[in-house]
């Protein structure tokens, strides 16, 4: 089975692509496009011009314009009628042959879930299958239509899974953000497995494992690798502060390339790893970072290789400027 290693490249990134990127990723997720007055809006990715560049790297590679993003609304009202649904869909098929694009991600951040203050209805639940069979409908087969899913159980309970599956050529978990800017638990954002002592639960294995039993096949679902960080404030130094509450949430960290730069090992954080999660992090004594590294990629790989995944995608491209996060996935890939 051919595995895919797919990248979320913001617009401000896509100028940065090189030719070892284009060779290493199967798909490029541009992100992100928006949905304005029910259409498709672009105006967020001003170099997409850059798609034709890049292809020429890579012919082989597909690129997907990813719709959606947190706090980005519009999707709810849209989709809430066959009429809204098919308009959104042939404006997503005019950018689609404009720009010689290989297929749509939507990225609804979330169904029938209003924390990012979007436009939300329990309808949602209903809607978001409608919305994705339209975009199938109006894309055919030949084009892809894939999903980036929250990785959490409310994902699942708000959408249906199952039928969204059968439509879609992948579905993306969103295996990073599982301890977020909501919890003020410290621990791993993005951790292989569950860690004794994690009240939370969460891990890329207990969200495979869910979106398999609610319908979705192995071969389809595509795991999350995170370029960023999560950090934690106001710690007290117990267990290197993981799994104790901090004085803040987890907070926006620093891209792979800034800390491997200022914090891992240096300025008084140091590097610990927790072998059940199969995950590092970093510790000062008051402040703790979770992230992703070559260690915990490898890993990642490898397992989804062993339970028959689709593949690995991470946001985000431009966290990483070192490349070898990429390099690392790539290498664990192909091994």
């Amino acid at each position: 089975m051919e595995r895919y290693i797919l990248g979320y490249v913001t617009n401000n990134a896509l100028p940065g692509v090189t030719a070892e990127d284009a060779n290493r990723l199967t798909h490029i997720n541009l992100a992100f496009g928006k949905v304005k007055d029910g259409l498709l809006d672009m105006h967020e990715l001003e170099n997409i011009g850059e798609v034709e560049r890049i292809r020429a790297l890579n012919p082989k590679l597909k690129f997907v314009l990813s719709v959606g993003g947190w706090g980005a609304g519009g999707f709810s009202i849209m989709s809430r009628t066959a009429e809204g649904r098919e308009a959104f869909a042939a404006s997503c098929l005019r950018e689609v042959e404009k720009y010689g694009l290989d297929g749509i991600d939507i990225d609804w951040e979330y169904p029938c879930d209003n924390s990012a203050n979007i436009d939300c209805d329990s309808s949602d639940k209903q809607n978001f299958t409608f919305l994705l069979q339209a975009l199938r409908d109006a894309l055919g087969e030949d084009r892809i239509v894939s999903i980036a899913a929250g990785a959490g159980s409310y994902f699942i309970e708000d959408t249906e899974m199952d039928k969204v599956a059968a439509i879609c050529d992948y579905v993306q978990i969103m295996t990073y953000d599982i301890r977020s800017g909501f919890q003020r638990e410290a621990g791993h954002h993005t951790g292989l497995f569950t860690s004794p002592g994690d009240r939370l639960n969460g891990s890329v294995k207990a969200s495979v494992d869910s979106f398999h039993a609610a319908g979705v096949p192995r071969d389809k679902i595509v795991i999350g690798a995170a370029f960023y960080s999560r950090r934690w404030d106001g710690l007290p130094d117990v267990n290197h502060g993981l799994f104790q509450l901090a004085g803040t949430i987890g907070q926006y960290g620093p891209g792979f390339t800034v800390l491997e730069r200022d914090f891992i090992n240096k300025n008084g954080f140091v590097r610990y790893w927790d072998d059940d999660a199969k995950a590092p992090f970093l510790f000062n004594g008051s402040s703790l970072i979770s992230y992703d590294d070559t260690e915990s990629i490898r890993l990642k790989c490898e397992y989804l290789k062993a339970e028959g995944l689709k593949g690995i995608m991470y946001w985000d491209h431009g966290s990483d400027p070192s490349r070898r996060l990429l390099g690392a996935m790539w290498a664990a890939i192909t091994a």
